[in-house]
């Protein structure tokens, strides 16, 4: 099948992975509606995308570690059966609480990424692959910034929304299951680590609850110091089994690895920015220059198709320039944008150009970030590593929406563009200092064994 067409294989695993990332900010202009149609308050109105995005933290290292042991084909159809089954329940619902359970069906969608890297990773040509995860790993940008164009494109309320997400879905889960082919490759004896995935979830949500509602309890208040209390016990619990079991939810040692720590920071800081740029533009642009739901889409649609074009050229880029180079040099772009933003965005103009610069900075980041997190480790683990990278790729998305909104309440848009900003420079930082760490004779000699086993598979 991949060797007769492998850009099918790869168009259709790309529509899934934008449709699986639509969910994730698709919601994000349309709270203001949510709070009025559900009767609610702007905090909790805002768990409608906190509940995606802790759902598909928790999801993504469990899901690719089960599309490691039993089949990434296989699992990627389940994830995008939940977003179809997600979609629909909040399309129905008329509460929040029946939302919200929607959203958290939605938010298993997120491990998309990670198994159709690992599905990319074996059965396209080894000379197509940077191509082929540059697309795939672009989706990411492309579906964040899509996901709020689709939102004003679509208008009224949030059923209308949400029913479109469910036909989108239905229509990638058909695709993959009749373009997408991939032999079964069992890992005998291995089982998934629930246990791990159960403190995973416990700790990520006691530190994504507390981060989303320190605000409105105070950062000093019981309730939060006990949530970041319980968040650090159960990580360190985590951390504990996942050392002892044999087969853990998250490796620590690839975690940590000195070739994939650098992907993992600048993933985390550069999915920071991206959303707390956007969510940040979304109130100015609906606030201060009284734009509609389509308008915050239309503003935002540079960035979006900046990065598809982008995401194009990935496989050309990447063969003359190093993953890492690329992803510093789109996390400084992305930098330029949000600091643009953080002295001016008063203007129609100021926002599409800074759209522009910001497109242009995450299809480069995103389209590079994929190869980054997986070329130093062996094909057996690439949705493994993808999980990770992606994992904190969300964690980093979620904790920026409420520390955007802190400072942006507290001392202004300005200062919000400001911290997205920092957050762009340190990705840059880290992902320079993995290319300085990638030429070393140490690291080469230590992963030159793997990359002759990428070769093989």
């Amino acid at each position: 099948m991949y060797k007769k067409s492998p850009w099918a294989a790869v168009c259709v695993l790309a529509f899934g992975v934008a449709v699986g990332t639509l969910q994730m900010t698709a919601v994000v202009p349309l709270l203001p509606a949510l709070q009025r149609d559900l009767h609610t308050s702007m905090t909790s109105a805002s768990w409608t995308v906190t509940a995606s995005l802790l759902s598909g933290a928790i999801s993504i290292p469990l899901l690719s570690r089960l599309g490691d042991l039993y089949g990434r084909r296989r699992v990627a159809i389940v994830s995008l059966g939940l977003l179809v089954a997600g979609s629909v329940v909040a399309a129905l619902a008329t509460t929040l609480a029946g939302v919200v359970v929607g959203r958290v069906l939605q938010g298993f969608a997120a491990p998309l990424l990670p198994l159709a890297m690992g599905i990319a990773r074996h059965e396209v040509p080894r000379d197509r692959l940077p191509t082929a995860i540059g697309v795939l790993s672009a989706m990411m940008g492309v579906g964040s910034g899509g996901g709020m164009i689709l939102a004003g494109l679509v208008g009224g309320g949030y059923q209308a929304l949400f029913w479109v997400l469910a036909g989108l879905a239905a229509a990638g889960t058909g695709l993959v299951a009749v373009f997408v082919h991939e032999p079964l490759r069992p890992a005998p004896g291995a089982r998934p680590d629930f246990a791990g995935a159960a403190l995973t979830a416990a700790w990520l949500v006691c530190l994504l609850l507390a981060v989303s509602k320190g605000t409105v309890w105070g950062w000093t208040s019981a309730a939060t110091l006990g949530l970041l209390a319980g968040s650090v016990v159960l990580c360190a619990a985590w951390v504990l089994s996942a050392r002892r079991v044999a087969a853990p939810l998250i490796e620590l040692p690839m975690l940590l690895h000195r070739g994939t720590v650098g992907a993992t920071v600048a993933s985390l800081l550069l999915g920071f920015a991206l959303f707390g740029v956007i969510t940040t533009l979304s109130s100015v642009a609906q606030g201060r220059l009284g734009a509609s739901v389509l308008q915050v889409g239309l503003y935002l649609l540079p960035t979006a198709l900046l990065m598809l074009a982008v995401s194009l050229l990935a496989g050309r880029l990447m063969r003359r320039f190093s993953a890492s180079s690329l992803v510093g040099a789109g996390s400084s772009v992305v930098a330029v944008a949000a600091l643009w933003l953080s002295v001016s965005h008063g203007s129609p103009a100021t926002l599409y150009g800074a759209a522009t610069v910001l497109g242009l900075g995450i299809g480069l980041g995103y389209a590079a970030l994929g190869t980054m997190a997986v070329q130093h480790v062996e094909p057996a683990k690439t949705a493994a590593a993808g999980g990770v990278n992606s994992l904190v790729r969300v964690v980093g998305s979620s904790v920026a929406g409420a520390v955007t909104a802190a400072v942006s309440s507290g001392a202004g848009a300005g200062w919000s563009f400001a911290v997205s900003a920092i957050a762009a420079l340190v990705s840059a930082l880290f992902a320079f200092a993995q290319g300085a760490l990638a030429r070393t004779p140490a690291l080469v000699t230590a992963e030159t064994p793997r990359a002759t086993a990428g070769g093989a598979a």
